[in-house]
């Protein structure tokens, strides 16, 4: 196992004095079952997989490969001008296309036919057969494909969630943002660069919903994001064959290097009851959490009714009581 860590310097840009800490993420090598049930799993942080069996997907899964075994089904993708998506914002459309049609424009750096701009990028995020209802599973959606991969055997079946089929455009850059199940992500071809915060680091992140707003993280504006500077940020690089575990809560952020194809696969690690069974994606929160965070609103909501000085005090109380009776000890 490798496991090294540095510190960087944020690149000139507004506010630019303060550091960031960066660490590399553990590197395993010659992974199997046994070995990430009892040495990474239980450490709850991310790992990057070598030397497991994908299956003739490898090699297989060229942009022509691909092309003709998917075939003509229609997909819906994101279509953006710019390199750097935001969801929080919307800087891009959704549009059908025939699944060979889109993976040859994902594949090109300029198209002769685009929606957008000759340069536009593309991402593919597969979907269950009724996305309100079903989660996606590259099975049903893909099967021709589906027969070449290997899915690691690292959780019992019947805590299989979803498998997500994901292919981008060179230099696309997804948002930062976290799910609330374990994850897989398998690169399949092409290399991407993952950079990770801990769920300790939310309150740096500045979130909407499950979203950070902080779209760069190399050039931050520290003066619009300055509690950003006090993140870890943990990095890697994922060339074809390798497998990224990703720890529900996470927050993750990717950014294609060259045009690539990957596999996240989900699965529930709490007992299924805890789970939204409506969420099709596995980005709802917990039951319980949605609930406690709907209290947490009401009681918000009864301190508008005091003036502002005892409003400050009681919502101080509030935060010394909840870091006192939820914070765990073992992320101190």
């Amino acid at each position: 196992m490798e496991t090294t860590a540095r510190h960087c310097f944020l690149r000139p840009g507004p506010n630019m004095d303060a550091a960031c800490s960066k660490a590399a993420v553990a590197v395993h090598n010659h992974a199997d079952r046994d070995m990430f049930l009892r040495e990474v799993y239980p450490q709850r942080k991310p790992a990057v997989l070598k030397g497991i069996y994908l299956g003739a997907c490898t090699s297989k899964w060229t942009v022509d490969y691909l092309s003709s075994a998917g075939g003509s089904q229609e997909v819906k993708v994101h279509v953006a001008s710019v390199p750097q998506m935001d969801f929080i914002n919307k800087n891009f459309n959704y549009r059908t296309l025939p699944f060979d049609v889109f993976v040859k424009r994902a594949a090109e750096a300029t198209h002769a036919e685009y929606f957008i701009s000759e340069d536009e990028k593309y991402y593919l995020r597969s979907l269950g057969v009724d996305p309100r209802k079903d989660a996606a599973d590259i099975t049903k959606q893909f099967p021709s494909l589906a027969d070449d991969i290997n899915i690691p055997a690292f959780f019992d079946k019947e805590q299989f969630f979803s498998s997500v089929f994901r292919i981008s455009s060179a230099g696309l850059q997804l948002w930062t943002h976290y799910d609330v199940m374990d994850n897989l992500l398998i690169q399949v071809t092409g290399s991407k660069q993952v950079v990770l915060f801990s769920p300790r680091d939310a309150p740096y992140l500045y979130l909407t919903g499950d979203k950070s707003e902080v779209l760069d993280l190399d050039t931050p504006d520290l003066e619009k994001y300055p509690q950003f500077a006090k993140a870890q940020r943990y990095e890697c690089q994922l060339e074809p064959g390798d497998v990224l575990f990703i720890p529900a809560l996470w927050f993750h952020n990717t950014v294609a290097k060259v045009f690539g194809v990957g596999v996240n696969v989900f699965w529930k690690h709490l007992p299924a009851d805890c789970y939204n069974t409506t969420d099709t994606y596995g980005n709802k929160d917990p039951i319980a959490a949605s609930r406690a965070m709907q209290i947490l609103d009401r009681a918000l909501k009864a301190l508008d009714e005091l003036p502002d000085e005892y409003r400050d005090f009681y919502a101080r109380r509030m935060v010394l009581r909840i870091q006192s009776k939820s914070y765990s000890k073992h992320y101190n």
